[in-house]
């Protein structure tokens, strides 16, 4: 074993008990251990793809651990074990990446849950295995052995039957059983034994597992170079799966899975896209976890739905319609940080998440709009959009809307309906081989007429939005409202019943004359400079706050063109565009 500074305990360099501080020594051990072994462990991955990054996705996600520990420890001198533990689940679920990083997100997870009484010692570092297995295998749709769970799985088992009752002792007999389980994981998986290697995971579990002997002991386990072996060039790039009958131990990567056997391995992706799909996901619970866990069982392989046990679920896929993965997390919660890469594919993908080529001539486009009001959607089918017209607006309605639209381009004007994060994934979900979809930056109704102004079907699809992104861009949005109830804002206090002027989403006036505050928010728009004013007066706008308006900015901005028209909305008094 090579000699760790370490300090404390009974024994010189040995401790029993690790807190807070330590357990953040332990995590920069991980990601220095990790970031020297990247290379390594990305050699030995060929399983559930050979695309060479666990090692790097495993370091990716110890660093995102490390970072929002480090944030949650600072400015305290004597960090709770439990405080640092539970930052390192989260900040890992939030940064995972990979298959493997999803699973590494639990074993954190069960040490969190460990010392959240107490902190890290030789009982609670044999629990925390223990549930970090549990975890491990309740998030997987179909556990595969000879993998980072079974490796799992035996450091725990080596850790409970320990006879000693030091932390030291208890964290040799872990890794050790690691290390031995490692070297046994080519002998259990098809795929690693045809290239000669242990598995690329369990490999970086061991990793974690040698910085809690490193920090226990003070020295850091010698273990042997894991060579790469030879791997054949038919075998990168592609995803094994194949059949088991009823009964059999099952081993593969989704419900197709293979049998232990390995008679019947069957090489997909060829030329079908396959992605790697991740997001996160909130406003959820157990049993709807549960059943997107199912669903995407159902798409495709590899399938991971893990929670940080503080209401953040991270879900992992390999399938091939990355569109349907991201629309089974909208079924089951609210979706941020979505990723999707592409792999096992050399020539250009149509299909979901990639763009789809234009062919010469006018396209085949068409505009679908989201507007409230009568007056406004009138305005947009006049321009010659479909109009969407729910109240509210969800994620769900609009990509109904989407897949109803006939065009094999669309472009979407959702006018501040919803999101941004939403937006993502709803155009992650309605671009199929046969759609292309494209969501511009409209965040307002008068920001989306003045793109809608310069659509062109003439023009190939990259061009047309580009025009109508910049005039949206181009338009300065702001509304006239009455406040509902009292309320704090960013200038001071609203009653009832007060005019409230804002600019884009921000209160900049309050005033309790509705026609004054109208006034005001206008001069600090215009104060801006400015051609045309758009104003869209809403259902319940007051019969002269149009003609005052317009009067007002006659008066004291001669030269600026002004255009009144009906909206209807029931939001805003008067939404207002300045270009």
């Amino acid at each position: 074993m090579e000699r760790e500074r370490e300090t404390g305990g009974a024994v010189p360099g040995v401790r029993d008990v690790i807190d807070g501080a330590v357990l953040l020594r332990w995590a920069r051990i991980c990601v220095d251990g990790l970031e020297s072994r990247r290379g390594e462990i990305n050699a030995l991955n060929v399983f559930p793809i050979a695309d060479a990054d666990t090692g790097t996705n495993l370091l990716a996600t110890m660093r995102a651990a490390l970072q929002a520990a480090d944030t949650a420890a600072a400015g305290t001198e004597e960090p709770a074990a439990a405080t640092v533990a539970a930052a390192l689940a989260r900040g890992a679920t939030a940064g995972a990446r990979g298959n493997s990083g999803i699973i590494l997100t639990q074993v954190l997870r069960g040490i969190a849950e460990a010392v959240r009484a107490a902190p890290l010692t030789a009982e609670t570092l044999r629990a925390g295995l223990r549930r970090g297995a549990v975890l491990v295998r309740e998030s997987l749709s179909v556990p595969v052995e000879g993998t980072m769970l079974t490796v799992l799985d035996c450091a725990a088992a080596r850790a409970a039957e320990c006879p000693e009752t030091g932390l030291a002792g208890v964290a040799v007999a872990a890794a050790d059983g690691a290390a031995k389980a490692l070297e046994d994981t080519t002998g259990q998986l098809g795929v690693l034994r045809d290239a000669g290697v242990v598995d690329a995971g369990a490999r970086g579990l061991l990793v974690l597992l040698d910085g809690f002997v490193a920090v226990a002991t003070g020295e850091t386990p010698a273990r042997p170079a894991y060579p790469s072996g030879e791997q054949s060039t038919a075998s990168r790039g592609t995803e094994w799966t194949g059949t088991a009958p009823r009964g059999t131990d099952r081993v593969g990567t989704g419900p197709r899975g293979i049998d232990r056997a390995d008679t019947d391995y069957e090489p997909v992706g060829g030329g079908d896209p396959h992605f790697e799909v991740m997001f996160l996901l909130a406003d959820t619970d157990e049993a709807r976890a549960t059943r997107l866990r199912d669903r995407l069982a159902e798409l495709g392989d590899s399938v991971v739905v893990v929670g940080d046990g503080a209401g953040v679920w991270s879900a992992h896929v390999h399938c091939g319609d990355a569109g349907a993965a991201v629309e089974a997390g909208l079924a089951a919660g609210t979706l941020s940080a979505i990723r999707i890469e592409s792999f096992a594919v050399t020539a250009p993908v149509h299909g979901p998440g990639c763009r789809v080529a234009v062919s010469d001539g006018p396209a085949d486009r068409g505009m679908l709009a989201v507007a409230a009001g009568v007056g406004a959607a009138a305005l947009f089918e006049a321009a010659g959009a479909v109009v969407l017209d729910a109240e509210p607006v969800t994620a769900h309605s609009l990509l109904d809307a989407i897949r109803r639209m006939p065009n094999r381009e669309v472009m979407v004007l959702p006018n501040g309906a919803l999101p941004a994060h939403e937006l993502v994934a709803v155009g992650v979900a309605a671009r199929d081989a046969h759609r292309d979809v494209l969501l511009l930056p409209s965040g307002s109704v008068v920001q989306g007429l003045a793109a809608a102004a310069v659509h062109d079907r003439g023009r190939i699809a990259v061009d047309d939005a580009f025009a109508m992104s910049e005039a949206a861009a181009a338009t300065r949005w702001g509304s006239l409202r009455v406040a509902r109830e009292r309320a704090l804002t960013m200038v001071g206090t609203c009653a009832a019943g007060d005019g409230l002027g804002l600019v884009g989403h921000d209160v900049v006036v309050i005033d309790h004359d509705v026609h004054a505050a109208g006034r005001t928010l206008l001069d600090r728009m215009l104060g801006l400079g400015g051609e045309l004013v758009t104003l869209l007066l809403g259902a319940d706008a007051p019969d002269r706050l149009a003609r005052e308006l317009a009067e007002h900015i006659g008066r004291d901005f001669p030269g600026v063109e002004v255009s009144v028209y009906s909206g209807g909305q029931h939001d805003d008094l008067v939404q207002i565009g300045v270009e």
